[in-house]
């Protein structure tokens, strides 16, 4: 990419620049300068610093040109000229009918996806009338029990002119059921339906803890989902590979990166060892990856996931279509920035995060809220958060052209640095025995925690400034922000409408689509259309799940590996 005998040249004259550089240096603002994941950064970077940049292959094999392999520059050729990004904003709260509410807003306001929060025991596949539920019904998300919170939620909104993302895990074949089964009633067909469904399991494991089954049966589930989507619902992200929470649980943006494509390459292992081709399903493959606050680190982490990707899935897994080939990705900017004090500060830090994620080339974005560290979104910050995509969008010009970062001597190298520490842990995942091996002994737990005690080390050390929490802090400090706040009476409401449906559904029919799931699980047909026939027939969630757990087991994390040097 660079001459020679310019890069000759160079080294002399950076000789001479060092010496007197040395004359400041003792007047440095900070005792050390390096990343928010704790890499050190170069006073200086040139096209000296870039490996590799003295060869004629550089340009092509490393940075190329949008929307060609590999990808380095963005997964489109014309990118945001084109068509902007979706700009999602997260909503789900209380009853269907308060969520369904919000969703009518957000779409008022020009959004352009939609984004479904569920609460804590839909999450972990419990019914609101479930003992376990008792106090979360509809705290942090909301409820769903059966088919007809489902038609709640969506009522009014037509199912072919939305993109519908949803945040859960081991009951996720069952939601997306009973939304293709909304679809179904919209007399709106499969093939129409766009949207992306989390359905990461592996991620659960290492950071989130939302599992309910061992692994295996768990990957069948989210096997056989693919398969039939890739069938029936070719538009439909069946899995959204997630490092949004492997980082929010304290992981480094190369543990970040390397984690969730270590995940999806699982993912992808145990679709063709199921006999699916490669090329039918990895096109509606996507990621979800967080925003960070160091800006120049995250666009590096982006850049550097598509020539990964773009590399292991031409070269190790054979895939031949190009489509195949792309990593795309949503983002959501980091809910773990985000402070408690001064949470108006938290506006800037969504923006910086936003627009770090268009630099580095999402094809979706979610910006938080600034009072998301106290309670669920109100109306106003989320139309705040919305906002700001917007102004990114419209305002920064930003969006006026492809990449533009692409050739910054400090941007390339650290895209090329990303890379290769991102290869290093994948020798050291295959060196283990692979991810669920990994998971198995605790190591990437481990790694997670490691790293989440230096983060905070170097906070409580002052070693790292967070404005409003250990430097620039406020005396007497009052937040003056509405909260939201989800009334007791939501979960009253929930349940009697639960008994409610209950009581009017046709019970036998339940009981049949819920005896022929139990025969599925015990065998090896598709549990995702033994699901969509329980879907139908308003058989619970936590029932589906129940089913499951009996022939299945639970699954119980082993704490002492959690703890093994």
């Amino acid at each position: 990419m660079f001459d020679k005998k310019l890069l000759e040249n160079l080294k002399s004259k950076l000789i001479d620049w060092d010496k007197k550089a040395s004359k400041t240096r003792e007047k440095k603002s900070m005792p050390r300068f390096f990343t928010v994941s704790g890499e050190d950064i170069d006073e200086l970077y040139t096209p000296d610093s870039i490996k590799g940049a003295d060869s004629d292959k550089y340009y092509d094999e490393h940075i190329g040109l949008p929307g060609v392999f590999p990808y380095t520059r963005g997964v489109h050729h014309t990118m945001y000229r084109t068509r902007l990004w979706t700009m999602r904003q997260f909503a789900g709260m209380g009853t269907p009918k308060q969520s369904n509410e919000r969703y009518q807003m957000i779409l008022r306001e020009g959004g352009g996806g939609l984004s479904v929060a569920f609460d804590l025991p839909t999450l972990m596949g419990y019914d609101s009338d479930h003992p376990r539920s008792l106090g979360e019904v509809g705290k942090c998300g909301v409820a769903v029990d059966t088919l007809a919170d489902m038609e709640i939620i969506f009522d009014g909104i037509d199912l072919s002119k939305v993109s519908t993302s949803m945040t859960i895990n081991s009951p996720a074949s069952m939601v997306l059921a009973m939304y293709l089964i909304v679809a179904e009633k919209q007399g709106v067909p499969f093939d129409k339906i766009r949207g992306t469904l989390q359905n990461d399991i592996l991620k659960e494991y290492i950071a989130q803890k939302e599992f309910i089954y061992p692994p295996k049966p768990s990957i069948r589930l989210i096997t056989d989902m693919m398969q039939y989507c890739t069938d029936h619902v070719p538009q439909f992200n069946t899995i959204s590979i997630s490092g949004y929470h492997i980082r929010e649980a304290g992981a480094t943006a190369i543990q970040e990166l390397a984690f969730t494509l270590a995940d999806g390459f699982c993912y992808i292992e145990s679709a063709i060892e199921a006999g699916m081709d490669v090329d039918d399903f990895a096109p509606r493959l996507s990621f979800f990856f967080n925003a960070h606050s160091d800006f120049f680190e995250e666009i590096a982490k982006y850049r550097a996931a598509r020539r990964i990707y773009a590399k292991r899935m031409r070269y190790k897994y054979g895939a031949k279509d190009p489509r195949s080939w792309l990593l795309r990705f949503h983002t959501q900017t980091a809910g773990c920035s985000l402070t408690a004090q001064q949470p108006e500060n938290n506006i800037v830090r969504t923006a910086i995060q936003g627009l770090s994620a268009v630099m580095g080339g999402t094809q979706s974005l979610h910006t938080n809220s600034m009072d998301e560290t106290l309670a669920l979104p109100s109306e106003k910050a989320a139309l705040i958060a919305l906002r700001t995509q917007q102004l990114i969008a419209y305002e920064t010009g930003v969006a006026n052209t492809v990449d533009p970062l692409a050739g910054s001597y400090f941007v390339e190298a650290l895209t090329d640095r990303t890379e290769e520490e991102t290869e290093a842990y994948f020798e050291e995942i295959d060196r283990r025995g692979g991810v669920l091996r990994c998971i198995e002994e605790g190591f990437f737990q481990r790694e997670l925690a490691k790293s989440a005690y230096r983060y905070q080390q170097e906070i409580e050390k002052k070693e790292r400034i967070v404005v409003g929490v250990n430097e620039f802090v406020a005396t007497n400090e009052e937040i003056d922000i509405p909260v939201l706040k989800i009334d007791h009476t939501v979960e009253r409401e929930q349940v009697d409408f639960l008994k409610k449906i209950k009581a009017e559904r046709d019970n036998a029919a339940v009981e049949a689509s819920l005896a022929n799931l139990r025969r599925v699980a015990e065998g090896d047909g598709n549990t995702f259309e033994a699901l969509l026939d329980c879907a139908r027939v308003y058989a619970g969630a936590g029932e589906m799940c129940d089913v499951l757990r009996e022939v299945w087991g639970e699954y119980v994390e082993n704490q002492a590996a959690m703890h093994a040097s």
